[in-house]
């Protein structure tokens, strides 16, 4: 196999390991860790705090390849959510009611093989520039980030239900740009 991060060839790494075949495994890490610890290292900026996530992500996808399933996604986005779920536990475990920056999202490191189209995320990228600074910073904090209602309710001052309602209404505004 080729040392890219091909949808086939993922998908295939992911069937081995859910057979519990550890070479299988060691190529998938060798091919995904690098993306993955970008996705995690992005909500975990500290470095030896991300590295440690890395493991349980690790773990996770060992214990849980067999969960996978080609008909709801890509393999790598699989991952992807795997990753960023496992970081998200850990920054609020590990720090709860610290704040994420809100520079602009990496969109650049959703695109891979398998997910999103460089077309969809420019579409994408348009539609959140469209939003208000206010509604776009909610966005990326909830959807893209990880904060949940009640973190930005609290960091905003704001109760959760206020922040649900402004979030409903900016993720219609994207519906409508993004033609859905």
């Amino acid at each position: 196999m080729s040392a890219g991060t091909g949808s086939a060839e993922l998908g295939v790494l992911l069937l081995a390991t859910a057979e519990g075949d550890r070479a299988a495994f060691a190529e998938l890490y060798r091919r995904t860790s690098a993306k993955l610890f970008g996705i995690v290292l992005r909500i975990l900026p500290e470095r030896s705090v991300a590295e440690d996530a890395m493991q349980d992500v690790y773990v996770k996808i060992w214990r849980n390849a067999a969960g996978y399933d080609a008909l709801r996604g890509s393999p790598i986005a699989w991952l992807a959510t795997i990753a960023r779920n496992v970081a998200i536990d850990v920054r609020r475990r590990e720090r709860p009611g610290t704040k994420l920056s809100t520079d602009e999202f990496d969109f650049d490191l959703v695109a891979d093989e398998g997910g999103p189209s460089a077309e969809a995320l420019a579409a994408l990228r348009i539609c959140l520039d469209r939003l208000d600074e206010d509604q776009r910073q909610l966005v990326l904090a909830a959807y893209l980030r990880g904060d949940s209602r009640d973190e930005l309710a609290e960091r905003l001052g704001h109760p959760s239900g206020t922040i649900k309602s402004w979030l409903h209404r900016a993720l219609a505004k994207l519906k409508v740009c993004l033609g859905g």
